[in-house]
C-alpha cells in the first residue's frame, strides 16, 4: 500500500509518498526570509506557487502514478490557516479527481508517530516544533501531555529572538551555528514549573542583552539555557511514567545540541534516545504520508465535508489510532 502526504502547516510545503515499511520519496520546499519573521499569507502564495512541483517530484521519486495510491493524506492542523487552506483544497482535489480515500491527519501525532520507523517503543515523547513544545505519553489511549511550555513554543520563541537579533527566518539553526562559536555562558532566566517551562521570560532578557554581550554567546547561553529545561522536564515525565526510551522529534529535535543533551540525559537513566534524521524531524510529507496510511488501514476515512481546517487542533484531542 502506498501513501501520498501533504504537509502545509506553517512555513513548509512538504509531499512523500510512503508505504507502511519505508519512505519512498520526501520532497520540500520552505518558505524563508533574509531579515524578519513569517508571514502567513506570504507562506500560503509560496506553497501555492510550489506545490504541483513539489508533488510532482515527489511521485516521480516515488516511481508512483497517482493510481497507484491508496489514499491521500494532508496535515488538517493545527497550524496557521492560510498555510493549511492550501494542503486542504490540493488534497481535496486530489481525492475526487483520482477517486482516492482522504485521510486528514494531525500534524503533532504525525511528529510522533513517525518514531515508529525508529522502533522506539513506549517511549516519553519530547515534541518540540515552532509553536508546540510538549513532553507527551501514551496513557489509557490517548496521548497525554504530560507537560509543555506556558507561553511560546520554542521554535517561535528561538524565530523571535533571532528577528530581534537581525537574523532572518528561520533563525534556530542559524543560532545553532553562532552557538558553536560562543565561548562565554551569560546567566539567564531559567523557568521550570513542575513539567511545564516559560520562556517569555527568557525571549524578554535576551533582548535586553542585546548589543551588551557578543551575539555569539547569547546564542549560545540560550540553547544552553533552554535545552537544559527542557531535558528537566523530559527527566521528570520519564520517572513520573516509568520508561526508558526517549523520542525526541519536531523541527527543533534536528539540533545537535538538544540531542546531545537528551543523549547524556538517556545515558545516565540507563535509558535510550531516538530520535529522527533531520528530514523526518522537521515539517515534511512523508510523515503525513506514513501517518495517513496506518489510519487508513485502521480503517479512518475523512469525509470531504468533514476535511475543513483545524488550526487549534490539540495533541490530546486526538483519539488514538495508532500507538508506539
Amino acid at each position: 500500500m502506498k501513501c501520498l502526504g501533504i504537509e502545509t502547516t506553517a512555513h513548509t510545503f512538504g509531499a512523500g509518498v510512503s508505504t507502511e515499511k519505508k519512505i519512498l520519496s520526501n520532497e520540500l520546499s520552505m518558505y524563508k526570509t533574509e531579515r524578519g519573521g513569517m508571514l502567513p499569507r506570504e507562506a500560503a502564495d509560496h506553497h501555492y506557487q510550489n506545490a504541483w512541483r513539489i508533488i510532482n517530484n515527489a511521485l516521480k521519486n516515488a516511481k508512483t502514478s497517482p493510481s497507484e495510491l491508496d489514499c491521500i493524506g494532508f496535515s488538517q492542523g493545527p497550524g496557521m490557516g492560510a498555510p493549511l487552506r492550501i494542503g486542504a483544497a490540493i488534497a481535496r482535489y486530489l481525492s475526487l479527481k483520482h477517486k482516492k480515500p482522504l485521510i486528514g491527519v494531525n500534524h503533532c501525532i504525525a511528529h510522533l508517530v513517525i518514531g515508529k520507523l525508529l522502533k522506539a517503543k513506549d517511549p516519553v515523547m519530547l515534541y518540540v516544533s515552532g509553536a508546540n513544545t510538549q513532553v507527551i505519553a501514551l496513557d489509557e489511549g490517548r496521548y497525554r501531555i504530560f507537560g509543555e511550555t506556558l507561553d511560546n513554543g520554542v521554535g517561535n520563541m528561538l524565530d523571535a529572538f533571532a528577528r530581534s537579533a537581525g537574523i532572518g527566518f528561520p533563525g534556530g539553526p542559524v543560532i545553532e551555528k553562532l552557538a558553536l562559536k560562543g565561548k562565554k555562558y551569560v546567566k539567564l532566566p531559567y523557568t521550570v514549573k513542575g513539567m511545564d517551562i516559560s520562556v517569555g521570560g527568557l525571549l524578554t532578557n535576551l533582548k535586553q542583552k542585546l548589543g551588551k554581550h557578543k551575539l555569539e554567546d547569547l546564542c549560545h547561553s540560550l540553547q544552553e539555557t533552554l535545552f537544559s529545561m527542557l531535558v528537566e522536564v523530559s527527566e521528570r515525565a520519564m520517572a513520573h511514567c516509568n520508561k526508558k526510551n526517549l523520542l525526541l522529534t519536531g523541527g527543533v529535535a534536528a539540533n545537535k545540541r538538544l540531542q546531545e543533551m537528551c543523549k547524556k540525559m538517556c545515558r545516565a537513566r540507563n535509558a535510550r534516545l531516538f530520535a529522527p534524521p533531520t528530514s523526518l524531524a522537521r515539517d515534511n510529507g512523508a510523515m503525513i504520508a506514513y501517518t495517513a496510511l496506518l489510519m487508513h488501514k485502521k480503517g479512518h476515512c475523512t469525509r470531504i465535508e468533514d476535511s475543513q481546517i483545524r488550526p487549534r487542533w490539540r495533541t490530546d484531542q486526538v483519539k488514538t489510532i495508532i500507538t508506539i
